[in-house]
């Protein structure tokens, strides 16, 4: 039967229904509460007319209405007939003017003015609540972590057992649909749960502190059929090509021992990439020191990186090379102009003279097996030394169960070629506890070289939340 006949036939409804109609504007919305709520029913389980029989195609029209799936011959309160009509009117292909549909909409005007109020009343709450929210384009993620560890330090002399937690937002917004905004927030405790100097310690959490800080702030978007991003707190690497897999615990092992090649660190910065096809791309990056520590960018007085990149990735194997170099300041550490404002942004480590730096870092995943190798090698050429540093690690990764087993070895940092070598591992198990919940139990021996000092060994489970 069509719509139109079908609209002719609805009138009969009414014959079906108590006689109680009024006009929406004289409404008693308590009233038409408790009467929406009511046994006032529209039966049309026996359907029976005194103008329309069988045979008659108005008849079976309305038999058919009677037999939706919302009625299905039962009985139906007088709200629910008005909602079946409302949805009919929302379909009348512009017959709503019709003398049918003004009859039926005056009988049920009441439960339609109802229907309205509630429709008006959730539309302004979720208009409410969309003024006061992000907007349509913006998504936050964020992980919260709490680790417990065990370290020995020099024999029984240190030995403590210390808990600390994580907790990371992150903020994505895009204005254009091909850019993306990202804020990120960080914070966190090190009381020295496996946490050593000279990233000897664990690469996990943060040292914030307990203070919440913006860690990255940084805007990426399409230039030229380049991948352009500029930030402040931003590696110059950040839209590098990166072929490094290993999953370690111990900071040094991290980014397969390349870590100031192929993961080119910064703060002011400017990095850029491009895909040629094939697996292969190219990235470019520079950075300068900025805050309280630096008296301007691109200058003597501050920390300046530059890097070029060069990576290809396939399904079973991939590698990135790269090269970098970082201008020191030309102040030397422990100056009397240092004391006056730079002495917090030295590390008596860390050499304040130019550095280059050659990286290598690959992965291989054979198809006949879940298992993957990934390791590196980086060379430091200290300019003004006849010493040069190198720094190398090694990793394999297997599915065992519902988890991921990792093994890792590798140079504690970078070696001179004339000093002794230490050698850092860990071993770890990361096991999903859910979609959104790992467990990692972990161990780790860190080398020391020193007469005086005793292999650092830790052991501890971290437990990190995504959402």
């Amino acid at each position: 039967m069509k719509l139109f006949q079908k609209l002719i036939a609805a009138p009969a409804i009414i014959s079906l229904a108590s006689g109680f109609a009024v006009n929406a504007a004289e409404i008693n919305s308590t009233d038409l509460s408790d009467y929406a709520n009511s046994n006032n029913l529209v039966s049309l389980g026996d359907f029976k007319s005194d103008t329309l029989f069988p045979g008659d195609w108005a008849y079976d029209s309305l038999k058919d209405l009677t037999n939706s799936p919302k009625f299905n011959g039962n009985s139906v309160t007088r709200l629910e007939a008005a909602a079946e009509l409302k949805n009919l009117i929302a379909g009348g292909e512009g017959l709503m003017n019709g003398a049918a549909i003004d009859r039926l909409s005056d009988e049920l005007g009441s439960e339609l003015a109802i229907m309205k109020g509630r429709v008006d009343g959730l539309e302004a709450r979720v208009n409410g609540i969309e003024a006061g929210s992000f907007s349509e384009t913006t998504t936050m993620s964020g992980k919260a972590g709490f680790l417990i560890g065990a370290e020995s330090l020099d024999g029984d002399a240190n030995e403590a057992v210390m808990a600390e937690y994580f907790f990371e937002v992150d903020l994505n917004t895009s204005f254009t649909g091909d850019d993306k905004f990202n804020i990120e927030l960080e914070t966190g405790n090190h009381p020295g749960a496996g946490v050593g100097k000279d990233k000897e310690g664990l690469d996990w959490g943060s040292d914030n502190g307990d203070t919440l800080k913006v860690t990255d702030l940084n805007y990426t978007f399409p230039l030229g059929g380049w991948k352009v991003a500029v930030g402040d707190s931003m590696d110059a690497s950040k839209t590098w090509p990166n072929a490094c897999s290993m999953n370690n615990m111990v900071d040094n092992l991290g980014d397969c021992g390349a870590g100031n090649s192929v993961d080119l660190g910064g703060d002011v910065s400017l990095s850029a990439s491009k895909e040629f096809g094939d697996g292969w791309e190219i990235g470019l990056g520079v950075s300068a020191d900025s805050g309280e520590t630096s008296r301007g960018i691109f200058t003597t007085e501050g920390d300046d990186f530059y890097g070029i990149a060069l990576g290809y990735e396939s399904d079973t194997y991939g590698f990135t090379v790269a090269y970098s170099m970082k201008e020191k300041t030309d102040l030397e550490f422990g100056d009397d102009t240092s004391a006056a404002g730079y002495s917090a942004s030295f590390d008596a480590t860390d050499p304040q003279t130019d550095s280059t730096y050659y990286g290598l870092v690959a992965y291989y995943s054979p198809e006949s097996a879940p298992v993957t190798f990934s390791g590196g090698v980086e060379l430091t050429d200290i300019e003004g030394t006849n010493t040069d540093k190198t720094q190398w690690a090694l990793g394999v990764s297997t599915d065992l169960g519902e988890g991921t087993l990792s093994a890792n070895i590798g140079t504690n940092g970078a070696i001179a070629d004339n000093a002794a070598e230490e050698m850092a591992y860990d071993l770890s198990y990361e096991y999903p506890l859910n979609d959104s919940t790992t467990i990692t139990p972990f161990i780790y021996i860190v080398e020391e070289s020193a007469a005086n000092k005793d292999d650092a060994v830790g052991i501890g489970t971290s437990v990190m939340f995504k959402f």
